[in-house]
């Protein structure tokens, strides 16, 4: 197994204080494990949102977008709306030029997604990971730190509801893959047959 050479926390707990894992998962979780090892003791035990959740508050603010990005280009069909279509061209554009410019186009289009779609909660991780949350010529309201990993969670997860309704684990399981090779320096890319493994 790889270092997550991108993941800076040194235990588990220090990205616990930014959300609440489910009662069960707690019971399986020391909180001096390092995040490599809590995410797969969550994906051991099917605490795959747990997992995801953790592992977007361990990605740096770039490579959870990114990530966020790979699992919403997977669910996107001929069929996805222009306002979607973009909203992920746009996003994509902030995680490899994380622009003040592009993170405000990354707010528009993700508020015309109305936040219901994979795209949508990409750009909102972009949006919300730098800048100010106000509207502009407002006074200045800074996101705190984490928020961005909240919105790539959410996006990951719905991606994996998208993908397939009846087993989303398995889709949630390929995503992970993803995360981790991200985590440990890779770009997420991973072949058909490593996320077929994943999963």
């Amino acid at each position: 197994m790889s270092d997550w050479i991108k993941v800076d926390a040194i235990n588990a707990s220090e990205l616990l204080q930014h959300f609440d894992l489910e009662d069960d998962a707690i019971e399986i979780l020391h909180p001096d494990m390092n995040p490599e090892g809590a995410v797969a003791k969550l994906v051991e035990h099917d605490f795959l949102y747990d997992a995801v959740r953790l592992l977007a508050h361990g990605l740096p603010k770039r490579e959870a977008v990114w990530w966020a990005c790979l699992v919403a280009r997977q669910v996107q069909t001929p069929d996805t709306d222009e306002d979607n279509i973009n909203a992920l061209i746009v996003t994509e554009a902030w995680a490899r030029k994380p622009t003040e410019d592009n993170r405000l186009r990354c707010r528009n289009l993700a508020e015309k997604t109305r936040y219901k779609t994979p795209a949508g909660w990409a750009a909102t991780a972009a949006s919300w990971s730098t800048g100010s949350l106000a509207a502009e010529g407002e006074p200045e309201i800074e996101p705190p730190f984490y928020l961005y990993a909240h919105a790539v969670a959410g996006g990951v997860t719905l991606a994996g509801v998208e993908l397939n309704a009846d087993e989303p684990a398995e889709a949630i399981k390929g995503f992970l893959a993803q995360g981790i090779n991200l985590a440990e320096g890779g770009n997420g890319l991973l072949a058909t047959d490593d996320l077929e493994k994943a999963s």
